[in-house]
């Protein structure tokens, strides 16, 4: 299968906390990065998600704000810090590759205003914020 989300994570489910109809998946991706991700229950059960399960997490690029304050404070579930690796200007929008830990690139898409704004360029620190029920999960069948 193929899917046009730039950004594919895998790792292993560390943990799964039911809620009424939701549950927060933790998934390690690993280097110390943990990926929260907050699908509904039916799902955790069909997909057979639990606590060791290998996982696949997936996020557009355009789900992905981006923040030089790494301490910023926000309801985003999801904080990955890294640093500026490169940058696609565009005259509307701009792709933006974050260099995570474990050569790790997460990819955002981010106004060409909000790039100048934020002062983004190749080498700056960056901290990518994204909630967690902006992420989706895919499991071998």
């Amino acid at each position: 299968m193929k899917i046009s989300a730039r950004n594919q994570f895998t790792g292993v489910v560390k943990a799964v906390h039911k809620g009424a109809v939701n549950s927060d998946v933790i998934l390690d991706i690993g280097d110390g990065l943990e990926i929260f991700a907050n699908i509904t229950n039916e799902a955790v059960a069909a997909m057979q998600i639990e606590a060791g399960r290998h996982a696949m997490a997936l996020i557009k690029s355009s789900f992905v704000l981006l923040t030089p304050d790494g301490k910023v404070r926000t309801s985003a579930r999801n904080h990955l810090s890294g640093v500026v690796a490169d940058v696609i200007p565009g005259s509307v929008n701009s792709e933006v590759k974050l260099q995570l830990p474990g050569k790790r690139i997460l990819t955002a898409i981010v106004t060409a205003d909000a790039m100048k704004e934020l002062g983004l360029v190749k080498g700056s620190p960056c901290t990518a914020l994204i909630k967690a029920s902006h992420i989706l999960i895919a499991v071998d069948a």
